[in-house]
């Protein structure tokens, strides 16, 4: 019987060693990812979502923890072992200028994933070059060109015709539309969605915009400084956010409807070192609804219904749930 749970991330940590001490970029972090749905991870910059992406498809080997793909655990994997799954795992980079080899044709970009796992000769390669880059919105003369020679948003849908040309099972999604305009966003955006549907991929969203992931994800979770926040069902994260960083991060989205508005939740101070974070629950120092326990307890993730999960000793309190029901 197949699972439903194409991948399961289970207490991943990471630590880089640094001149200055320990960082721990991602502590025990926990999530699941269905088959054909999209899981966004979100957080601000330096919170270790980049980090924890990166270690799901081993392009940063973790220090601890279980990933496991499909029914195999890829940690317990040797290099020779893990080439085989490759094919099966893709990402598309944040920044089209520089994921890109800028002496290289886009025939010869696409076709190296298509060299090194789906072998394929002359006709048969640039047919299949041709295809994919039709299918991310681009003329198939394309091919013959130089990645200088086109825009942004042309070069991320170059990224995402390499990242699609070996039929990946699932594909990390690393802030894909960060570095574009805005205009060129939405277009992406659409574009990433109808792949989606499209060939019932299964991803893993990152982004620090609640906006983007609420468009395109079924669920969410959410990182401050290397631990899992909030994690759940979007409808259930934006329909009423349980976690004090959850509800700051939705109260900066903007609104479809220009008339409407929220109350905006200005959070104090900047997002600690990862160097020295804060003792118990690493974001109290910046919540305004700390108190003196938050800086004792490691607040676990509390399932509070309908696979909703809050890393929060106040989660229950009226004051707390009230301004998520604001939101």
């Amino acid at each position: 019987m197949i699972s439903e749970t194409l991948l399961s991330v289970q207490g991943l940590t990471k630590q880089f060693q640094t001149r200055n001490g320990t960082v721990k970029a991602v502590d025990g972090v926990s999530f699941d990812v269905k088959r054909g749905t999209i899981v966004g991870l979100v957080g601000e910059s330096g919170s270790g979502k980049t980090t924890a992406g990166r270690c799901t498809l081993r392009l940063v080997e973790p220090n601890d923890g279980r990933i496991v793909f499909d029914g195999v655990d890829l940690r317990t994997l040797s290099e020779r072992e893990m080439r085989a799954y490759r094919s099966r795992l893709q990402i598309i980079f944040q920044d089209p200028y520089s994921s890109l080899n800028p002496r290289l044709r886009i025939d010869q970009i696409i076709g190296e994933a298509l060299d090194i796992h789906r072998p394929v000769r002359g006709t048969a390669r640039r047919d299949r070059i041709a295809e994919l880059l039709q299918r991310v919105g681009l003329n198939p003369d394309a091919a013959r060109r130089y990645p200088h020679e086109f825009s942004g948003g042309q070069r991320q849908r170059i990224g995402i015709a390499r990242a699609l040309a070996v039929e990946p099972d699932f594909i990390v999604a690393d802030e894909p539309v960060s570095a574009l305009d805005v205009s060129v966003q939405a277009q992406v955006l659409n574009l990433i969605q109808d792949l989606q549907q499209d060939f019932g991929l299964t991803m893993l969203f990152i982004a620090h915009d609640l906006s983007v992931v609420e468009y395109l994800c079924d669920e969410v979770v959410v990182m401050y400084l290397g631990r899992v926040m909030e994690r759940g069902p979007s409808r259930e994260i934006y329909a009423m956010p349980r976690h004090p960083y959850t509800q700051a991060l939705l109260s900066a989205a903007p609104l479809p409807d220009p008339a409407a508005s929220r109350q905006r939740i200005v959070l104090k101070g900047d997002i600690p070192s990862p160097l020295n974070p804060p003792s118990g629950c690493v974001f109290r120092t910046r919540c305004r609804y700390a108190v003196e326990a938050c800086a004792e307890i490691v607040p676990p993730l509390e399932d509070v219904g309908s696979d909703h999960h809050v890393a929060c000793i106040r989660h229950g309190d009226p004051e707390v749930i009230s301004q998520g029901l604001t939101l």
